[in-house]
């Protein structure tokens, strides 16, 4: 079994840190994890994308070709539509629906959001919002993450809700329970 996962996104989002966990989860399963990393300019408003390629078999680039991801996974939807010629046929796109303005030429919102809605398999939610609504809103990134938990397949959502634990333990208790919560609230959205 394999999955290649793109993520995208903005610097300080947490396209990273959902990297970290999602690596973190493989290596306690024994998953074969490749990671490749791009940060335009990384620091806050710069694009950010990670190639992440898992599998029960060795694995031998850690670059996603196009036309092969199985999952995109992406902080902002133009971002998501950036990488849409990596994309595998029966890919899913897994999205924030809010744009993050950091160009002045951003592209119109309503023609973002219908491209996205054009796509046979996306999952798109206000995430900030939700993240917000629900306390915690720096968790954000994790929230997506539960989103795409249940298209990676290769990790169950309790691994990766273990792996959550690990990430955030150096963080404190309250930390870890707000990133848990957060991802629960992606997992049944």
């Amino acid at each position: 079994m394999k999955k290649d996962i793109i993520l995208a996104g903005v610097g300080g989002q947490g396209i990273l840190t959902i990297a970290t966990i999602i690596g973190d989860a493989a290596a306690a399963a024994g998953v074969n994890l490749k990671q490749a990393e791009v940060h335009g300019m990384s620091q806050r408003g710069g694009d950010v994308q990670s190639n992440l390629r898992l599998s029960t078999e060795v694995i031998y680039s850690d670059l996603i070709k196009q036309g092969s991801a199985d999952i995109i996974i992406s902080m902002e939807p133009m971002e998501a539509l950036r990488y849409l010629p990596y994309l595998g046929k029966e890919g899913v796109v897994v999205t924030s629906s809010h744009p993050f303005k950091n160009i002045t030429n951003y592209p119109d919102e309503e023609a973002l959001k219908g491209e996205l809605e054009a796509l046979p398999r996306v999952s798109s939610l206000p995430i900030e919002e939700l993240a917000k609504q629900n306390s915690v809103p720096k968790s954000a990134n994790v929230v997506l993450l539960g989103m795409a938990a249940k298209y990676i397949g290769i990790l169950t959502p309790e691994q990766l809700r273990e792996s959550i634990k690990r990430v955030f333990a150096s963080k404190g208790e309250s930390v870890v329970e707000m990133n848990c919560k957060a991802f629960d609230l992606g997992l049944n959205a």
